[in-house]
């Protein structure tokens, strides 16, 4: 990973700050404020509709709040009034700046179909970090090995099954070599005998002490490997805490009640 010399434990890896996001009428995320520090995994749960992935789209503002603060590595993302009450980008040179740091796997893969897992792997290196195409091959082949898939390297997409698709989808996230790593629910669009094959893969880097933040519905996964667990109802952060007492004294009938629904 990436580090930043300067940076300490008082310099959060990712910092959101009163987070509001609307889409039309509608409030999906209300005030929300989080930081993730280095080695920290951070698993977000919830029911559908909490606002889990938006929170999630905001941190690399494929979302831009309507209101709040997003900072990486204590550098705030800069936006400005787009005239209609919310917010846009303001510099997108920082934006893609900022996503370097941010390592995300999305729920549905989104590999490009039209290139190997080799390429897809070394697109962004080469193409928007400048890598030389010979030194991002290598590390590509170094993390489809690594995922299990260096068989696959010249195989596309399709002829894959979705927990292969969704290994080499981490694959290519961390060969850009990021800060964080960003899982926005990345085992609900798997046949169940695919999950556990992505999940260990997940549990691989949580080891290393690769910092996280994970939406998740794995409950017992989200226990075994999380350093802080954050319950998202309703666009609020209803609990937040250590995996073992949210799971074993929850504070919140809301979250009593979910989790009595998941397990």
């Amino acid at each position: 990973m990436r580090a930043d010399p300067l940076a300490t434990k008082s310099v959060p890896a990712v910092e959101i700050i009163d987070v509001h996001k609307y889409f039309g009428p509608l409030e999906v995320l209300k005030g929300v404020s989080l930081a993730a520090h280095d080695g920290d995994v951070i698993a977000i749960i919830g029911a559908s509709g909490s606002g889990k992935s938006t929170l999630l789209r905001c941190i690399n503002m494929l979302e831009v709040p309507t209101s709040g603060i997003v900072k990486i590595r204590g550098e705030e993302i800069a936006t400005k009034p787009d005239g209609h009450g919310g917010q846009t980008i303001a510099d997108r040179r920082q934006v893609q700046r900022m996503r370097t740091r941010l390592g995300m796997v999305f729920q549905n893969f989104n590999l490009w179909q039209h290139r190997t897992l080799r390429e897809n792997v070394i697109e962004v290196p080469v193409h928007v970090l400048g890598v030389p195409k010979a030194e991002a091959i290598e590390t590509a082949n170094a993390l489809l090995e690594r995922v299990g898939l260096y068989d696959k390297r010249d195989v596309y997409p399709a002829f894959l099954s979705g927990g292969q698709q969704q290994r080499a989808a981490i694959a290519r996230a961390l060969a850009i070599k990021p800060d964080v790593m960003l899982f926005d629910e990345p085992t609900s669009a798997l046949d169940p005998e695919l999950v556990g094959e992505v999940l260990t893969v997940i549990g691989d880097l949580v080891r290393e002490g690769r910092t996280m933040i994970l939406v998740t519905h794995e409950m017992k996964f989200a226990r075994e490997v999380a350093s802080r667990i954050v319950f998202l109802h309703n666009g609020i952060v209803e609990e937040d805490g250590d995996p073992e007492t949210v799971f074993t004294a929850p504070k919140s009938e809301r979250l009593v009640r979910f989790l009595s629904s998941v397990r």
